[in-house]
């Protein structure tokens, strides 16, 4: 009996222990630069907890056009939320630094998972975004064991640096200055701060951003000059845009735009972000004349090639004598109907009204009636663009 219960102890002990060894996440990877040999340099700034320069920085930013990545720390957000929040809302990446940025070398697997836990939920709080998969190490310091713990936490990218301007010790701005434009190289990753100690790092950085854009180099977020090594592109959201649009016109889903940018809710993207499309992609082509060609690729729909070439899907299966419109095969040539076609409506006069059929998007009726989304949504009081129904009357102005 005895010998039983030791026995079924064991199992028990076996059943608590091995789904965690079986099903454990991969390491998160570390990162020192991107894998591009095209000319892209991400700027980064941790903010450790006082963030005094993040307003400064984001204006220089954001006169010069260009996104980059902030790490924070849950105390940080904590300290000045509403600058967290300026730095979301103009479209800039951001990772996890940690709660209280201890060496996680000292830390247990329980506190490091508290450190991310906590900080993740913060940043939820005041952004609504999550600071994954990206985390940045306070002072650099990493092993094995660290990268593992950050990895099994959804943390899948460990970001560390190619160049640490070393501003935090106060050097001076053409120090910082040099430190850059001296070790530069395509796909480099800049290490900067945003606390009172990178005193600075303000007055360097609008001359670093115009001698690397006269040398060529674009900038780009962290997550963007991973996915440039990846073969993915980068596109700026406009007005009246949508996921469904985006995702038709570069041939892949929602859902992949969606975890590629860690998209909260696919309904709310915002005009000027930069969204970053997985996968490799060419660009859309430009609207064609009458009778141009098409050659059906892997992956493509009629509803994609459509979206593209702004026509209708009804306009190119009459144009192809096509039966059923969900069957094109690769290599086909479809002829690209101009957008003159009787079954495109004329441009209608002030006040014509339309009734919303079943798979209609204002998109698609804004496309129709040669207006913008925007202005359909005026003339008729909508406030969600993504919300309209079946048998909704519109007027078109």
């Amino acid at each position: 009996m005895r010998k039983f219960i030791v026995l079924l102890s064991g199992l028990i002990i076996l059943t608590l222990i091995l789904p965690s060894q079986i099903f454990a996440a991969e390491p998160s990877q570390l990162i020192t630069k991107g894998s591009t040999s095209g000319k892209m340099v991400a700027l980064t700034f941790d903010d450790g907890d006082d963030g005094g320069s993040i307003p400064e920085i984001l204006q220089i930013l954001s006169a010069n056009g260009i996104k980059a990545t902030f790490f924070l720390t849950g105390k940080a957000v904590s300290h000045h939320p509403e600058w967290i929040q300026a730095i979301v809302n103009q479209g800039h990446a951001i990772g996890n630094h940690s709660y209280s940025h201890p060496y996680f070398t000292q830390l247990t697997a329980e506190q490091m998972r508290a450190e991310l836990d906590q900080t993740e939920a913060i940043v939820r709080n005041y952004t609504g975004q999550s600071t994954k998969p990206l985390f940045r190490p306070p002072y650099g310091a990493y092993n094995s064991t660290i990268l593992q713990v950050v990895g099994d936490a959804g943390y899948t990218k460990t970001i560390y640096w190619t160049i640490d301007t070393l501003d935090w010790k106060g050097i001076s701005a053409s120090e910082i200055t040099q430190r850059v434009l001296g070790n530069i190289t395509p796909g480099a990753i800049v290490l900067m701060h945003v606390g009172s100690g990178a005193v600075n790092t303000p007055t360097a950085l609008p001359g670093i951003i115009s001698s690397l854009k006269a040398s060529g180099y674009q900038f780009v977020t962290v997550p963007q000059i991973l996915a440039g090594a990846a073969g993915a592109q980068t596109y700026v959201v406009k007005s009246g845009d949508t996921l469904w649009k985006i995702s038709t016109m570069y041939g892949v889903s929602i859902q992949q735009i969606v975890v590629a940018n860690n998209i909260m809710n696919a309904n709310l993207i915002y005009v000027g972000q930069v969204l970053t499309i997985p996968g490799t992609v060419v660009q859309p082509p430009v609207t064609p004349s009458t009778g141009t060609s098409y050659t059906v690729k892997s992956g493509d729909t009629l509803t994609r090639i459509a979206g593209i070439y702004r026509v209708t899907v009804q306009q190119l299966v009459t144009a192809n004598n096509i039966v059923n419109a969900n069957l094109i095969y690769v290599g086909q040539v479809l002829v690209i109907p101009g957008t003159g076609s009787p079954s495109v409506p004329v441009t209608p006069s002030t006040g014509k009204t339309y009734t919303v059929k079943s798979g209609d998007t204002l998109w698609k009726i804004s496309t129709l009636y040669g207006v913008t989304i925007q202005a359909i949504a005026s003339a008729n009081s909508i406030t969600n663009v993504n919300l309209i129904y079946v048998n909704q009357v519109l007027v078109i102005p």
